[in-house]
């Protein structure tokens, strides 16, 4: 089942179904009146919700023409954004960025919680208030869940996952080391990320969900560049499973809390500009690292006023379940 959230003019938006071939889509306020309700109460509409996917896809109704620029955020202000760090790669190269040595942190993930008050629909601008920041990108896939409880065994942790999707989870890298010398961890460094147009069942994946991971690759362009297409599946240390087992070791989830795996990274010595079977990067930092390490300069610049960025993941049979993120970086003009 593929779910949106459609632009009504709300804070929470209109919960939507779209088709299997992302071309149309039928309001589900009927059933239920935003994704946020609907996850609070999955078992009582999941049955009417799958009829309705089932009958527009059928042809039972006609629909209408799903447009993703008229989407928000699947959950536009959700009750918690937790985002980890999954892939050792990513660890290494952003730390290398910092200058720090210290163990990877293997053993056991890493996450933080990160602002989930106002979340960007995927193609909304992503907003800036100083070109000088080193704006970054961030591709990740990520899940939704349903209540969680405290200490939560295998099976809860199995069952949790009710939504799927793609995300860029931006980054002030500018701002990192200001926000981790303080000591509570990032906070003016995260500004509002943005989720794919379509959220989806696990079901609706086939064979590219399995084991708590995402099976496939995870593309993004910068100006229409290719800048990565890393395999989501590879070096994911810490499945999805395991990610929610940490997150709620000391505290229950509550439905509609998402959890990010990170940003997709495999190991490999490419530097950009990548061929069109490269691997690449999910984020710039990490390609400005490459750059170094190859021959001591940093040469892909972070984001500009004007540049656009683009996520989309793909299955190995070329399909793009979760739609596209487009986004163009906006300079806000300045208070008097």
């Amino acid at each position: 089942m593929k779910l949106a959230t459609l632009d009504n003019g709300t804070r929470d938006g209109q919960l939507a179904i779209v088709s299997k071939d992302l071309k149309r889509c039928t309001s589900a306020s009927a059933i239920s009146p935003n994704l946020q309700s609907a996850l609070d109460n999955w078992s009582d509409v999941y049955a009417a919700l799958d009829a309705l996917y089932h009958k527009l896809n059928e042809g039972d109704i006609a629909g209408k023409a799903f447009e993703p620029h008229l989407t928000l955020a699947p959950l536009p202000r959700a009750y918690q954004w937790i985002d980890a760090s999954a892939y050792l790669p990513h660890l290494q190269r952003v730390r290398a960025a910092k200058g720090s040595l210290q163990d990877p942190q293997d053993e056991k993930p890493i996450m933080y919680q990160g602002g989930s008050d106002h979340l960007l629909g995927a193609e909304k601008d992503i907003e800036v208030t100083d070109d000088d920041l080193a704006l970054d990108y961030e591709a990740e896939i990520a899940v939704i869940l349903g209540d969680v409880p405290l200490n939560p065994s295998d099976d809860d942790a199995r069952n949790a996952v009710r939504l799927i999707t793609q995300c860029n989870d931006v980054s002030l890298r500018r701002l990192v080391a200001g926000d981790l010398q303080e000591g509570f961890g990032f906070f003016h460094s995260k500004p509002a990320s943005a989720f794919g147009p379509v959220v989806v069942t696990p079901d609706e994946l086939g064979a590219a969900w399995g084991e708590g991971r995402v099976t496939g690759q995870l593309q993004s362009r910068v100006n229409g560049l290719l800048y990565g297409q890393p395999r989501t599946e590879k070096e994911m240390v810490f499945d999805f499973y395991q990610l929610i087992k940490t997150a709620a070791q000391t505290r229950s989830l509550s439905a509609g809390t998402i959890l990010g795996g990170g940003t997709v990274a495999n190991t490999h010595d490419q530097i950009l500009p990548i061929s069109s079977d490269g691997i690449g990067f999910s984020c710039i930092v990490e390609a400005r690292m490459a750059e170094k390490a190859a021959d001591a300069e940093q040469r892909t610049p972070f984001l500009k006023s004007g540049d656009q960025v683009s996520i989309q993941f793909l299955t190995d049979n070329g399909d793009a379940p979760f739609g596209e993120i487009k986004q163009t970086v906006r300079l806000l003009n300045k208070p008097d």
